[in-house]
């Protein structure tokens, strides 16, 4: 990550913070598609891997999207549009 983003080494490692489990927490989180093979034959066209790195990307073209949503204005365009008349 630290590569495609052009930052040093271990940068983004760095940004983790690791918590406390809360009680009664899952230990573990796989995703199993068996099921979907099976009954119906779906097969996922890209390892996790691949589909990460184009998310990632797909995030890295759009940043002024990104910047809209995390800022809070897309609030203002429902606000516009829903507002009581």
């Amino acid at each position: 990550m630290d590569k495609k983003l052009g930052r040093p080494a271990g940068t983004s490692e760095s940004l983790i913070t690791f918590v406390k489990d809360r009680a009664g927490h899952d230990l573990r989180y796989a995703i199993d598609a068996g099921k979907v093979r099976n009954e119906i034959g779906w097969e996922p066209s890209l390892s996790f891997s691949e589909g990460l790195e184009k998310t990632v990307d797909w995030y890295l073209a759009n940043e002024e999207w990104l910047r809209n949503v995390t800022s809070g204005d897309y609030l203002d365009y429902y606000r516009k549009q829903y507002e009581e008349r």
